[in-house]
């Protein structure tokens, strides 16, 4: 560990609005600096350039010549969802670490792309998602490894917002206009939009955390048809493992934002294990537990998060430092059984039945 390293990092692409997010963790890690930001829109790039008093010479609409003048450390990417692999793929071209804003891909093909060109490049890999920083949720965790509820048996997930245009960077709340849904990459088939996409992967990916990595092995999904619209904005999922049904619902449109006020259906998960239950809602302060000893059910005060665990950027700045795997949701072993059950479930939907757990020959060691 070298104490006086200072962390050279650039965020490529603002197609999602979490690059805002991501850069000011950056701006605010003691040891890191943003060295350059680079987007094929310059309007885009206004407010960071604004908020974090970047300089002329570290902005660029070149994604190579901001790679080749910063060198950095590690490579923040936010593209569309579609777009993930080539993205992915063009930074492994200079052999730089990556983390990816969620979700993984919008495809199994396309994940197993970033993961082979990233295994080719000798670089880590992270698949950034932010609620695994919940509070709440790493305090689940927590208490399941430690044997609270037993084994995990069920997974109920329901999630979402009022729409991802309806609020930006930290979360500023903005009422988008018809012609910006238009444009939106949110709300395009062809670049990965949609409720499902957007939301599913957060279920399937920390689910099969709280599981350990066990695979369901089969797969139903429904989506909702919005005249007007080309993606879906409301999906369910059940899937069947070996014990058992899980569940996961994804929702564009729900009556309140959950980092506001939760909305009803909550938003979160509710996990039932083989002695005991754990309600983990997005954003609360206590879990609500019910254990063979306590049925009448109990609240459990949630962890304060202790470096390097409170964001994605001091934690995988601190993997680099220290040598360390990336592990749990961020890893590629579990978000790529999380892209596996996405992927049936849209298979699902369009074909309107139940499938077995899609795969394909995977490129992790191991597997």
């Amino acid at each position: 560990m070298n104490p006086d390293k200072r962390w050279r990092v650039v965020g490529l692409n603002f197609d999602h609005f979490h690059m805002g997010d991501l850069l000011r963790m950056v701006f605010e890690h003691p040891r890191a600096e943003i060295a350059g930001i680079c987007d094929l829109r310059p309007e885009r790039m206004q407010e960071a350039i604004r908020q974090f008093r970047l300089p002329p010479e570290r902005v660029f609409t070149d994604p190579r010549a901001c790679l080749e003048n910063t060198r950095p450390d590690l490579v923040l990417l936010c593209p569309a969802a579609a777009e993930h692999a080539e993205w992915t793929e063009l930074v492994a071209e200079y052999r730089r670490p990556v983390l990816i804003e969620k979700p993984f891909a919008a495809s199994l093909a396309e994940a197993d792309r970033m993961i082979a060109a990233m295994r080719r490049a000798g670089q880590p890999l992270a698949i950034n998602w932010p609620l695994r920083w919940v509070p709440a949720h790493a305090t689940t965790k927590r208490v399941i490894d430690a044997g609270l509820i037993g084994e995990v048996i069920e997974v109920h997930y329901y999630d979402g917002n009022r729409g991802p245009l309806y609020h930006g960077a930290a979360k500023v709340e903005r009422e988008p206009t018809i012609e910006e849904k238009a444009a939106s990459w949110f709300y395009s088939r062809a670049r990965g939009g949609g409720s499902l996409l957007d939301y599913l992967g957060y279920g399937t990916t920390l689910g099969t955390w709280f599981l350990n990595g066990e695979k369901p092995l089969e797969v139903m999904c429904l989506t909702d048809d919005t005249p007007g619209l080309e993606v879906d904005q409301h999906s369910i999922t059940v899937a069947r493992y070996a014990r058992g049904l899980s569940k996961f619902e994804t929702r564009w449109g729900t009556f309140t934002d959950p980092w506001t006020h939760q909305p009803q259906p909550r938003c979160g998960f509710v996990l039932v294990g083989t002695a005991g239950t754990i309600s983990s809602w997005d954003y609360a302060p206590a879990l609500h537990v019910q254990t063979r000893a306590r049925p009448e059910g109990f609240d459990l005060p949630v962890d304060t998060p202790q470096p390097p665990f409170r964001n994605p950027i001091e934690y995988f700045l601190d993997c680099l430092e220290t040598d360390r795997p990336i592990e749990g949701p961020l890893s590629p072993e579990i978000s790529r059984i999380g892209q596996q059950i996405v992927d049936t479930a849209v298979a699902s939907a369009r074909e309107k039945r139940a499938l077995p757990l899609l795969d394909r020959p995977s490129v992790l060691p191991g597997t």
